[in-house]
């Protein structure tokens, strides 16, 4: 396959290598983290919430500085800061764990400083791929990303719950940070081109956040389809976060059945990047938005009561589908937004896609007491179709064409 001539470019593998690394770190925290905090003297699901939620709402609040920092600054440079503040951040965390000194507002600050460096490094991602990949090999350079992050995210999953068992939570945490520091140090060997996008004398923040809104809302298309995801995230959080659990453990067998869900989904988002590689549709948000209807599946699955097997290939359907779109997405924007703006329209991207989740998550339990969790499935698969047909409406999202 002549794409892949892309891992031979040293720019190109050192970003896919930082990335990948950056992604087995980040996937080693969360498993790590729930369970050193819940093996504290006195500690309960509030604390965890509480610890949880401090690295959330940074992630959310700082996603539109990060945008504009990523646009003034070298983007292999903001990559580079926010991977050593992640790598502070979970090592800080691994220190007090192992050292059996874990007061709460130590704990919160330095969950904070891992939710700012998310925020920080999202829009300079998004933005450095066109600064790194020639226009003609975005998508397969957006396809290969997609699948060393997913093959990270799996080898994490894996590893941090064995690392967990075997030798506990703060030496879990401390091969994250580890994991951030080698990402640290594959950007670090980033050449770009000069970026030009200084700001000029007097161009202040809310200047630049005021330009990137309106690059934003400019596109039918784009605001389109983040008003449809902050729909459907908010769906699929209530559903993956809390009633999938839920529904597994009531008629599937428990926490087994519900990891074969989760490893058929990324089985199937492996197999999705891959697909992607090969797409070239003309009208690559029409059929993004067509491939997020049958995300749908396994939520229907699971509400009617269906076999695991089926359930699972469902999950399989619903990660090759979110892959393909992931690519076709990310591939249109660094196509169609002005390299100077596209970290700041990628940062309200991000806001506007997540910020209804946490809803999701807090209205999920509350909703499965009153009416179950098959009927609140069933609500969840009618929510991301809905949406997703209501996107269909858009002239623009059916209208836009491939350059």
């Amino acid at each position: 396959m002549n794409d892949l001539g892309l891992l031979r470019e040293r720019g190109f593998a050192l970003l896919l290598a930082a990335r990948t690394v950056s992604v087995i770190g980040s996937s080693f925290a969360p498993v790590a983290l729930a369970f050193g905090v819940l093996s504290l003297p006195g500690a309960d699901a509030t604390t965890l919430s509480v610890v949880l939620a401090a690295e959330a709402v940074p992630m959310v609040v700082f996603m539109l500085i990060g945008g504009v920092i990523a646009d003034r600054l070298p983007r292999n440079r903001v990559m580079l800061a926010a991977d050593l503040l992640s790598a502070a951040a979970f090592t800080s965390l691994a220190v007090m764990l192992l050292v059996h000194w874990t007061p709460l507002p130590a704990l919160v600050i330095a969950a904070a400083l891992s939710g700012i460096a998310v925020a920080i490094m999202f829009p300079a991602l998004t933005g450095i791929i066109p600064d790194v990949v020639p226009s003609e090999r975005l998508q397969t350079a957006n396809a290969l990303l997609g699948l060393g992050a997913n093959a990270g995210r799996v080898v994490g999953l894996v590893l941090s719950g064995a690392v967990v068992a075997l030798v506990g939570s703060g030496w879990a945490l401390v091969i994250s940070g580890a994991m951030f520091a080698v990402g640290a140090a594959c950007v670090a060997g980033l050449r770009l081109r000069p970026h030009g996008r200084s700001a000029g004398p007097g161009h202040s923040v809310p200047a630049d956040l005021r330009d990137g809104w309106l690059e934003f809302r400019s596109r039918q298309w784009l605001w389109v389809v983040v008003a449809q995801f902050s729909v459907l995230v908010m769906a699929m959080q209530a559903a993956h976060g809390v009633l999938g659990p839920l529904m597994a453990k009531q008629s599937l067998g428990g926490a087994p059945a519900w990891s074969v869900v989760l490893a058929g989904e990324a089985v199937g988002m492996i197999g999705g990047v891959v697909l992607a590689m090969r797409l070239r549709p003309r009208r690559p948000i029409l059929l993004g938005t067509l491939l997020t209807l049958p995300t749908a599946l396994p939520y229907l699955l699971l509400g009617v009561g269906a076999p695991l097997w089926t359930v699972v290939a469902g999950a399989a359907v619903m990660g090759v589908c979110m892959d393909c779109f992931g690519v076709l997405w990310q591939t249109t924007m660094q196509r169609e937004i002005p390299t100077e703006s596209l970290s700041r329209v990628s940062s309200y991207d991000a806001l506007g896609s997540l910020m209804f989740g946490p809803i999701g998550l807090l209205v999920a339990g509350p909703v499965a007491i009153v009416i179950g969790p098959a009927p609140a499935l069933l609500g969840c698969a009618a929510i991301v179709v809905l949406c997703g047909l209501a996107a269909l409406l858009s002239p623009g999202v059916r209208g836009l064409t491939a350059r």
